[in-house]
């Protein structure tokens, strides 16, 4: 938790100099044709800064040095433990830099400074030491050969990765993937979403500071139809690397058919359930659950609990207890520490998150608390915290990703009605059971078709369990020693003797 007040981080923005430029082989670039766009920030609709709007042309020229920093060998073949000392000096430096980079990231995508001072750098810091440390504890391996036979499964850096990221959790998400992916060995060109790109641009720089050499990590800011295909469908980058809708996941598998088959990792929707059966051993912190798995960072939230399935028997006590506890949760000014709620993202997911309330009223489900615009006068974009009873499944609001603070409640009354409910989407990526009975637990979780269940609590886990989804949520493991296959080949030397 920050010790700043919210008069400290104004001043603190008021004295920040942002880079917007594009960072290619070592050094801050204007993009090739000189284009920018606007950087506004959601808070209050201060202008932050111009951003490079790199195109294909940037696009060579990051994954032309990309390449060349691999094949020179000054990474891909530094021995692993050298690697992890880089690794574990670029987090040093995220976190020596936390104040900066929590302002810069509360600025430009609008969450509450204390979540990202609190969750997000910490959080992204732990995710390249993590990976780092990890680096010289992978093993290779020894096939079982005849005596006069050798077998070698080795693991070998895949070459060049373009990692595409999200803008709900901007630095995080770059993080989960610039750990394995550069301990690994490999040369990264990471492009940030144009909705939140400030803090991707900045630890380029540290990165560089840390001791990664030039070319190693490149940073193109631009739009996903412009420098996102570009390196989508080049044919010098191995792998694809995303987290973000289906719908661009499904074109980023196009793209590769369409160029070189790269190795396409995606990791896109959801619309996760979250189950409160009657026997739930503690009501009360289920309904605290409930409202912070749809109200935390304002919904943006790829794992948000959107889909509130609550055993009838306990439905009207049970109801009440969540819009009580959803009361603490408010939008607010996200340079106040004491915010909970900030503003979302920009004025467009705004509009969609809203239109997604009307299509709830022309649906027929019961609006109970919120589903308007607020604080309008502050210049942001924010929504209240929104219910909506009488959901069924068919309706768009639980069949469709909001990414917004908007929850759905739907009413079971067996465990086989809750899964079939609950897998009854094209999302699989999460999904949380409440239930006192263990065998009960147990059996719900294996029927979900969910990459991750959390039983008794919302959103568990930590860097050593694999994040990830089923379905249209994708394939391939944030997280833990399986989001390394991602970045590496496998390859079988077989010797005689």
């Amino acid at each position: 938790m920050t010790t700043l007040t919210q008069a400290d981080w104004e001043q603190r923005a008021q004295a920040l100099k942002i880079e917007g430029r594009a960072f290619i082989n070592g050094e801050y670039t204007d993009a090739a044709s000189g284009a920018t766009f606007d950087c506004i920030s959601p808070v209050d609709g201060r202008f932050l800064a111009k951003v490079a709007s790199s195109d294909a042309a940037d696009a060579l020229r990051a994954v032309e040095s990309a390449r060349a920093a691999f094949d020179s060998g000054v990474w891909s073949r530094l021995a692993p433990t050298k690697r992890k000392a880089v690794m574990i000096r670029f987090a040093a430096l995220l976190d020596e830099n936390k104040e900066e980079l929590a302002l810069l990231e509360t600025l430009d995508m609008g969450k509450p400074i204390s979540d990202a001072y609190g969750i997000d750098i910490p959080g992204s810091a732990r995710a390249l030491s993590w990976s780092g440390e990890a680096i010289d504890k992978l093993y290779d391996e020894v096939a079982a050969t005849p005596h006069d036979q050798l077998g070698l499964v080795t693991r070998e850096p895949i070459g060049v990765v373009a990692a595409i990221v999200p803008w709900n959790f901007p630095l995080m998400m770059a993080c989960w993937k610039l750990g394995p992916a550069l301990s690994s060995g490999n040369s990264v060109v990471l492009k940030p979403s144009e909705k939140s790109p400030l803090t991707a641009i900045r630890i380029a720089q540290l990165a560089i500071e840390a001791g990664i050499p030039a070319g190693v990590l490149n940073v193109l800011p631009g739009y996903g139809h412009s420098v996102g295909k570009a390196l989508a469908l080049h044919m010098d980058v191995d792998t694809v690397v995303f987290t973000g809708s289906t719908k661009i996941a499904k074109q980023l598998l196009v793209y590769s058919g369409e160029s070189n088959m790269k190795r396409v990792w995606l990791e896109a929707g959801g619309k996760s359930p979250n189950i409160v059966f009657a026997d739930a051993p503690d009501l009360k912190a289920a309904a605290e659950s409930a409202a912070g798995a749809i109200a935390f960072n304002q919904g943006e939230v790829c794992t948000a609990g959107s889909r509130l399935l609550v055993e009838r028997s306990i439905k009207d006590k049970f109801l009440p207890m969540v819009i009580e506890a959803l009361k603490v949760w408010k939008p607010g000014n996200p340079l106040d520490p004491a915010t909970n709620v900030g503003a979302l993202v920009d004025t467009q997911q705004m509009n969609t998150v809203l239109s997604y309330i009307e299509a709830g009223h022309t649906d027929g489900a019961k609006l109970v608390v919120g589903g308007k615009r607020i604080l309008q006068e502050t210049g942001g974009t924010y929504v209240e915290p929104t219910i909506f009873d009488g959901v069924t499944n068919a309706m768009k609001i639980a069949q469709e990703e909001i990414f917004g603070p908007v929850l759905s409640v739907l009413t079971f009354d067996t465990a086989e009605e809750a899964v079939q409910i609950a897998n009854d989407t094209p999302y699989g990526l999460a999904a949380a059971v409440w239930t006192s009975d263990l065998s009960k637990a147990h059996l719900t979780a294996r029927a979900l078709r969910a990459g991750s269940v959390w039983v008794n609590q919302y959103d568990g886990g930590d860097m050593t369990a694999p994040f990830g989804g089923f379905k249209q949520s994708g394939n391939g493991r944030d997280k833990s020693l399986h989001a390394f296959d991602k970045y590496t080949e496998l390859k079988a030397t077989w010797i005689k003797l």
